[in-house]
């Protein structure tokens, strides 16, 4: 079955860009809330949890804006990615996800992704 897109936003107030930026690109980041450990050669990101290891390469970096990865095994079209922005209002950040899922696997997902981001506001002290 087809994976349909998907973008989910989470405003983080009182963190800077940068600190976020750190967590969603680095290893000691990407461990702290996404992955047990993270692995960099290049653009190839090695994420693992427990005993199960998956490989995602960066397709496309914005520095301080945005990066977006693809599993190895996923097919070309099929990325997830990270974009910070402020919000000009109220100088808010904000974390914009953007991924994809099968339709009837899409709100597990979603979910997966709100418990992340929890763990991520938890570790940036929001």
């Amino acid at each position: 079955m087809k994976k349909e897109k998907f973008h989910i936003e989470y405003v983080f107030d009182k963190i800077s860009k940068r600190s976020l930026w750190n967590h969603i690109t680095t290893p000691p980041g990407l461990s702290s809330w996404f992955a047990d450990s993270v692995d960099i050669d290049g653009n190839t990101y090695v994420f693992s949890w427990d005993k199960l290891k998956e490989t995602a390469n960066v397709v496309y970096l914005k520095p301080d804006v945005c990066i977006r990865y693809r599993w190895e095994d996923d097919d070309e079209n099929v990325y997830f990615e990270f974009r910070v922005n402020t919000v000009e209002l109220t100088g808010d950040v904000t974390l914009e996800i953007t991924d994809f899922a099968e339709p009837s696997e899409k709100m597990d997902s979603i979910s997966l992704w709100e418990s992340q981001v929890e763990e991520l506001k938890r570790t940036l002290g929001v």
